[in-house]
């Protein structure tokens, strides 16, 4: 994998993915977001990995989708332009699935500005911890566009819908102390120890079974959507597959044993 825009370090256990253009404050450019999908789909094959941080080099997060490359793409013919766009959307969502449906706890560690798509990616995860110096913008109206990386499904869940449309609709920034009042980030790290902090936070999630930790995630991402005797269905499916497990026989026989 090239090492410059994309960097996947493991280590306990857990995978840190790092945006890697910080000339660019890892604005998003069509190799990048080729690179992140196989860093993605590599982490989630790997059973070894019980959890992933997604982070950026340097002073920002990221900047969302690279503006050179919206440049490029209106020199395309006219009667291209409609379906090139439908095809990188495709990209673009797969990254951002990838994320939300990853079989193991995702930590958005968000080391400086979060904006357009890059605020999206980082609410795609389970959890968001901020740097104090972290800000998020959905600054695609600037653009004429709207949110197109999941912001309009991810951010009304994060803090109501008006406070969604209001954010979306001015595009302002948002500091890293309002996104905590708001309930954008969940946690807020000193700069110097936002990737010690996001760790530490990863290991604690991801001690126990895997196999209940990814069936109980696939869930509770449905559930705003689903009815209570789905989520109900879905949950004895899952709990059957549960009883089966290695890890659900060792607990139990490990507490009738300490029980003796």
């Amino acid at each position: 994998m090239n090492p410059s825009t994309i960097q996947v370090t493991i280590e306990s256990r857990i995978a840190t993915i790092t945006l890697n253009r910080p000339e660019k404050r890892n604005a998003i450019s069509n190799e990048m977001r080729l690179e992140l999908i196989t860093a993605l789909e590599e982490v989630s094959r790997d059973r070894q990995v019980r959890a992933v941080v997604l982070t950026g080099n340097g002073k920002g997060f990221c900047a969302g989708g690279d503006v050179s490359g919206m440049a490029e793409r209106m020199q395309a013919p006219a009667g291209e332009i409609a379906f090139n766009g439908w095809s990188r959307q495709q990209l673009v969502h797969h990254t951002v699935n990838l994320l939300y449906s990853m079989p193991k706890p995702t930590i958005a560690a968000v080391n400086g500005a979060a904006a357009g798509l890059g605020a999206d990616m980082a609410l795609s995860c389970d959890f968001v911890i901020a740097s104090e110096e972290a800000s998020f913008a959905w600054s695609y109206i600037k653009r004429g566009l709207i949110p197109d990386g999941g912001g309009m499904y991810f951010l009304p869940r994060r803090v109501g819908l008006a406070r969604a449309k209001e954010l979306v609709f001015s595009g302002r920034k948002v500091d890293a102390t309002e996104a905590l009042q708001l309930g954008i980030a969940d946690r807020l790290s000193a700069p110097a120890a936002l990737l010690g902090d996001a760790h530490a936070w990863a290991a604690e999630l991801s001690v126990g079974s895997p196999t209940a930790l990814a069936l109980g995630k696939s869930i509770l991402n449905q559930s705003y959507e689903l009815s209570a005797p789905q989520v109900f269905a879905q949950g004895s499916q899952a709990q059957a597959v549960c009883y089966t497990s290695g890890e659900h026989r060792d607990a139990v026989l490990a507490f009738l044993n300490k029980s003796k």
